[in-house]
């Protein structure tokens, strides 16, 4: 029998700011909170997460939501769907927790190709799409500078940057981001080995690797794995590996069935009020306000779908 996915979905925390027109001799107005803002928004600043381009992951202690990206790496996209629906994934397992770094899952076989789990329909080499052209993208820059980029911002839900004079963008390796691994040639990230940031926010990765999603619910699920103890982080100790009972789309789960989840849109006022809440904390434990936000200081705020309202 085929592993089923429980798909309850996990409580949501959501926090809060941004700062509010000053009228010429008129006393300051306290500028909005996060949570304000959060809860000043409409339907129409919220999106549902595409069903073709969600991945459920269903790991022993939980399901972890994955929102692929294919606007950045279509063809590692298109990839890791067919590995999807051909179950390479199910009974494979996590097989890294690199302290402040990431966490690894795929076979756990390694360089042992005798024994690694064939792909199915997929493709095993892909070219390398650590960037794409910025034109075409709905970029929204932020408005302090970066160390890493000449100017960052987001990408429909997706922290990004980009070079204008070179005319590329890419995806910021921050908390969360799912990249593909990849030996030392840069064609060499097929999507059948994936990785998550749970670490400090490495962009020194940036442009030297194909990012394809991010983590959209479920980070705590891989975050707090074990940290492993041989190179790298990889797990010694097969007993410590942990297994994944299942990986789904969710356009493969009836529509009942999926997370029903959505996730504030990244291009609107209230984006923007957003992030100015996060520059500027208005909460009543900040005594000093920051006035500069980092694209990776910045997490989507996700919420359940509201139930309709029930009529009379």
């Amino acid at each position: 029998m085929r592993p089923t996915l429980p798909l309850t979905l996990l409580a949501l925390s959501l926090s809060a700011c941004a700062n509010a027109p000053i009228q010429a001799g008129a006393p300051a107005a306290k500028a909005p909170t996060t949570q304000e803002v959060i809860d000043a928004s409409t339907a129409a600043d919220w999106r549902p997460l595409d069903p073709v381009n969600t991945v459920y992951l269903q790991l022993p202690s939980g399901m972890v939501v994955i929102e692929l990206a294919p606007e950045f790496a279509p063809e590692h996209t298109a990839n890791i769907r067919t590995l999807v629906k051909g179950r390479y994934f199910d009974g494979l397992s996590v097989n890294r927790s690199q302290d402040n770094f990431v966490v690894q899952w795929g076979d756990p076989a390694g360089d042992e190709l005798a024994l690694r789990r064939p792909l199915g329909e997929a493709r095993a080499t892909l070219p390398a799409e650590f960037s794409r052209a910025a034109d075409g993208l709905d970029f929204h820059a932020l408005p302090d500078p970066d160390g890493w980029a000449p100017q960052t911002g987001f990408v429909n839900g997706f922290a990004a940057a980009r070079d204008p004079k070179a005319g590329k963008a890419w995806l910021a390796h921050c908390y969360g981001t799912v990249g593909a691994g990849r030996a030392m040639e840069p064609d060499s990230s097929n999507g059948s080995e994936l990785y998550v940031v749970t670490g400090q926010s490495p962009r020194q990765l940036d442009l030297n690797i194909t990012t394809v999603g991010r983590v959209v619910v479920g980070m705590e699920r891989l975050s707090v794995l074990p940290r492993g103890s041989g190179p790298l982080g990889f797990y010694t100790d097969a007993s410590q590996r942990v297994p994944i009972l299942a990986v789904r789309l969710a356009s493969e789960i009836e529509p009942d069935q999926r997370a029903q989840i959505e996730v504030m849109r990244t291009g609107t006022p209230t984006w923007d009020a957003y992030v100015e809440s996060r520059r500027n904390r208005s909460d009543e434990w900040y005594l000093h306000p920051a006035g500069h936000i980092d694209v990776c200081n910045l997490s989507v705020p996700v919420r359940p779908i509201p139930k309709p309202a029930a009529a009379g």
